[in-house]
């Protein structure tokens, strides 16, 4: 494994995203977007979502450390069929598509999942949609696809887990176990389809401490955090990283 003659600029970015990571599964689940976008500015849109699974599955693992107790098992059984579905769409698209595409496509059905979202919370400020499951399979169904995609599935399942109305514990703790999950199961495609790269291995182990660093400093902020600030948090992280894939 060698690694890529990156910029000294491109390598802060990377480490800006690797930073973003450690966060992003330790408190601000949304946030992971934005190092979607970072590493895809760097690499190759497709080698670099990749090179991001590896480090996600690090972060998974102190994720679930952290927050093993606080998952919601009925939901994450509820979402299991949708999320395969979405999955296997997203190997298929995946296959035929451009860098160019894969980014904007995800990047509109984020925008529309934040907007729903809203639209529902307003429309129904007290009613959550945890044991809907025309919620759960539509959630489901495009957090399979956009994590397959792009990395991408942390803002749609923030959604839906924000819908939910979870606590900041159950929510991170749901989110810690189902991304551990689908990011394993993700490993056979991504390796088949050529997505993990002996150059994206490197930079992956350049990284991987600050991921850990970083995850821990997440955990810190995770345990002050208030429910209302944690909420708008996450909403305007996936809207800034939505939009920043979409240009």
């Amino acid at each position: 494994m060698v690694l890529p003659d990156f910029s000294v600029l491109a390598w802060v970015a990377l480490v800006a995203g690797a930073a973003v990571i450690g966060l992003s599964k330790a408190a601000l689940p949304g946030a992971a977007t934005l190092a979607v976008a970072l590493f895809a500015a760097v690499m190759p849109a497709k080698q670099s979502t990749g090179t991001i699974l590896v480090l996600l599955i690090v972060g998974d693992v102190f994720a679930l450390w952290a927050y093993r107790r606080h998952a919601d098992v009925r939901t994450l059984i509820r979402l299991a069929p949708a999320v395969v579905v979405g999955l296997v769409g997203g190997a298929v698209f995946l296959a035929f598509a451009s860098d160019d595409g894969v980014r904007r496509m995800i990047a509109v059905i984020l925008l529309a999942v934040v907007g729903v979202t809203l639209w529902r919370r307003w429309r129904h400020p007290t009613a959550g949609t945890g044991s809907h499951r025309t919620a759960a399979a539509v959630y489901g169904s495009l957090g399979g696809f956009t994590t397959m995609v792009a990395n991408a599935a942390g803002p749609v399942m923030s959604m839906y887990f924000l819908a939910a109305r979870f606590p900041v514990q159950a929510f991170l703790g749901t989110s810690a176990w189902f991304f551990a999950i689908v990011n394993v199961s993700k490993l056979p495609f991504s390796i088949g389809l050529g997505l993990i790269t002996p150059s994206g291995l490197a930079v992956d182990l350049v990284l991987i401490p600050v991921v850990v660093a970083f995850a821990f400093v997440g955990r810190a902020i995770a345990g002050r955090i208030s429910q209302k600030l944690f909420d708008r948090i996450i909403i305007a992280l996936t809207v800034v990283g939505s939009l920043y894939l979409l240009v």
